[in-house]
């Protein structure tokens, strides 16, 4: 079922989290670090037992990150984002943009220019310039995007089985917006995350508790997350979620996300409908 599961006795500290709310997360992670969390694994057997044996609550909310797992991913953020750094003299490679994929883009262009220590009287400006010229070219590249082969129908088939549909992305505003109407898809979620609604992009858990909280739904166990980059799988088990969701559709191979917490892998977002009939 996957590396928390195989490495961290997942199955009870999911168990220990699903009682949680968001709430109780926040408040912990305030107070502990995540080697703390990985710690508490370590209660005795009789209390592992007592909480595995608390009632699951069933999946209300589920949380779409939007480039390679709802929209075709092409490589046109890791381009966009190349020439822009590169063409105001910040020297970054493919790899290592290729790392931060599924973060905040306005977080990885901060991160890059403050990286490479680039001497400017006014870096705030050149963090501006960067960005709007990554935005310019990204907007453009996807003036006609594609979703994803079965995308569209998941989402509908998740609807009317009565879960709660949202997104969260590291695109901002403007262009998630433009994106959705471009795909007739304004009205399909109960909420739109982008980077620019939270302080910290993934794998901060902050985008999926914003989606919970417009949700109004409480619990991390009543809520999955999937994406297709290492950083929404962080992102997702730093929340506590009760699922987290791999697909291969888009900037990661299986064999990287494997590498990463999660509970399952997909080929993409059309098996998802399935997958939450069957295991949740």
């Amino acid at each position: 079922m996957g590396w928390v599961r195989d490495n961290f006795e997942h199955t009870w500290l999911h168990a220990r989290l699903s009682v949680w709310t968001k709430k109780d997360f926040q408040m912990f992670s305030r107070r502990y670090s995540l080697k703390a969390l990985a710690a508490a694994a370590l209660v005795p057997t009789a209390a592992r037992s007592a909480v595995s044996d608390a009632k699951i609550k069933p999946i209300r909310l589920v949380v779409l990150d939007v480039g390679g797992t709802l929209i075709e991913d092409h490589g046109e953020v890791p381009e966009a984002m190349h020439n822009a750094l590169t063409k105001r003299g910040v020297d970054v490679g493919f790899a290592e943009i290729g790392e931060w994929r599924g973060a905040s883009k306005r977080g990885m262009v901060r991160h890059f220019v403050e990286l490479r220590k680039i001497a400017q009287p006014n870096r705030e400006a050149l963090i501006a310039a960067i960005y709007d010229d990554f935005s310019r070219q990204v907007n453009a590249a996807y003036a006609d995007v594609r979703a994803i082969a079965g995308a569209q129908d998941c989402i509908r088939s998740l609807r009317a089985a009565g879960f709660l549909v949202a997104t969260s992305t590291g695109f901002d505003r403007p262009l998630t917006d433009k994106v959705f109407a471009h795909l007739g898809w304004r009205d399909y979620f109960v909420a739109t995350v982008t980077g620019d609604d939270v302080v910290d992009g993934r794998p901060s858990p902050f985008m999926l508790f914003h989606a919970m909280e417009a949700a109004h739904v409480d619990a991390v166990a009543e809520v999955v997350a999937v994406g297709d980059t290492p950083l929404d799988l962080q992102a997702g088990a730093n929340a506590g979620l009760r699922g987290v969701i791999g697909v291969t559709s888009g900037a990661a191979t299986e064999e990287r996300l494997r590498k990463e917490p999660y509970t399952h892998i997909l080929p993409s977002v059309a098996e998802l409908p399935d997958l939450l009939r069957a295991k949740f």
